[in-house]
């Protein structure tokens, strides 16, 4: 639906027990302007009085949690929804008379943004029963990897804290793997591990079928670096189990996550279209299928889909002083994420990829840079790949 299609734009400030609604017609004049309880009869209500009046567009500051039922409402009616950012949303503020901040007046700057600025509105999310499920599950799996990353600082802050060498020994993902925490849960850190001594702790992960000889090794061999005993070490080595115990949690939990998504994988064929894809995972493709709202129809290029997530250039020139180019700072966080992950993971394993990502920076281009012309490439092809409902397939070699 286009502007031209509208002839009531609602702005709705949501609220966890009433909202405030705001309506405007097309010469701005108010048609409604009233406090209105979080109930679906009374939703249903306001918006059957100003469905009278043409076509309805209904636009929310939050599209989840409060703001869902008013959107479900919305939908089941018939009527058009659309949700204007939070950024969108002060910077309209500011174009309008008064600095107060009240539910009344934030309705009326989200009715106001609907009508004079559409460009700043964004789709309210996925209506698709599947894609609102795997919305849900993409958020609790965020919200996992963010717990485990603070569990996993934690653990390195009191190795590096008692035994500097020990910690250097677990660099980079060792310190996550599945043997790591194990032994970690048993034998505490470099005290319990040297007490037990390297020929018990090897018979012991490997009776529990761990693969650590190498880490062990690595282990024992840190421990000879550091005689002295750091204050707090006692104390240190009580907690650490705990922590890593929580960390193999985290790590479970989300590998059931995983599942959950690879079942509605199956549910959803569209899905499978971005996993097919080298350096896309069923998370990635969750996130990216999330991003872009579950239709790519809503997208009129791929410079566009770029555009939107973020990974287009900003060019900025004024007069002759200043002329350049610059990476954006907007965007779908979610797609943008998504795009630059997958691209990550592409210049380390996906051939044509690093071949790619090797030319950039043999031009002089910084990693990151980088990364975001090879997400920026990428993304032309997902977006074809979605629009013609076909899978990845490697490009042919040029002689």
């Amino acid at each position: 639906m286009t502007p031209d299609d509208i002839d009531v734009w609602v702005g709705l400030d949501v609220g966890k027990s009433a909202h405030h609604a705001h309506a405007l017609d097309h010469d701005g004049n108010t048609l409604y302007d009233k406090p209105l309880k979080q109930d679906e009869k009374a939703i249903r209500t306001m918006l059957g009085k100003l469905s009278k009046h043409g076509r309805v567009l209904l636009v929310v500051d939050q599209p989840n949690t409060i703001g869902s039922l008013p959107l479900t409402v919305a939908r089941n009616m018939g009527i058009a929804v659309a949700y204007l950012p939070g950024t969108a949303m002060r910077r309209t503020a500011q174009l309008l008379p008064g600095d107060a901040k009240t539910d009344r007046r934030d309705a009326h700057v989200i009715a106001w943004a609907a009508l004079k600025l559409p460009e700043t509105l964004r789709d309210a999310g996925p209506d698709d029963e599947t894609l609102a499920a795997l919305k849900l599950l993409a958020g609790h799996d965020e919200d996992l990897a963010h717990e485990s990353t603070r569990h996993v600082n934690r653990l390195r802050s009191l190795l590096l804290q008692t035994h500097p060498a020990f910690e250097r020994a677990l660099k980079g993902e060792r310190i996550t793997r599945d043997a790591t925490l194990a032994l970690l849960e048993r034998y505490g850190g470099p005290m319990g591990v040297k007490r037990a001594g390297i020929e018990d702790v090897k018979d012991w992960a490997k009776s529990n079928g761990l693969r650590a000889g190498r880490i062990i090794d690595d282990m024992f061999k840190a421990i000879g670096e550091q005689t002295v005993t750091v204050p707090g070490t006692l104390m240190a080595e009580t907690i650490i189990p705990s922590i890593a115990r929580d960390i193999k949690t985290i790590r479970d939990r989300r590998r059931e996550v995983g599942r959950q998504v690879e079942k509605l994988l199956e549910d959803h064929p569209l899905l499978t279209v971005p996993a097919s894809m080298p350096g896309i995972g069923v998370r990635t493709a969750s996130n990216i299928l999330l991003g872009i709202g579950g239709d790519i129809a809503n997208f009129k290029s791929s410079a566009h889909l770029a555009a939107y997530a973020g990974i287009s250039p900003v060019t900025g020139q004024s007069g002759t002083s200043i002329k350049g180019e610059r990476p954006s700072r907007r965007g779908n966080k979610r797609l943008k994420n998504a795009l630059w992950q997958t691209a990550f993971v592409a210049s380390t394993k996906h051939p044509p990829s690093v071949a790619y990502y090797k030319r950039k920076r043999e031009q002089g281009k910084h990693h990151n840079a980088a990364i975001i012309c090879l997400a920026r490439r990428r993304c032309d092809v997902i977006y074809s790949m979605l629009k013609n409902g076909t899978l990845y397939q490697e490009p042919a070699l040029v002689a």
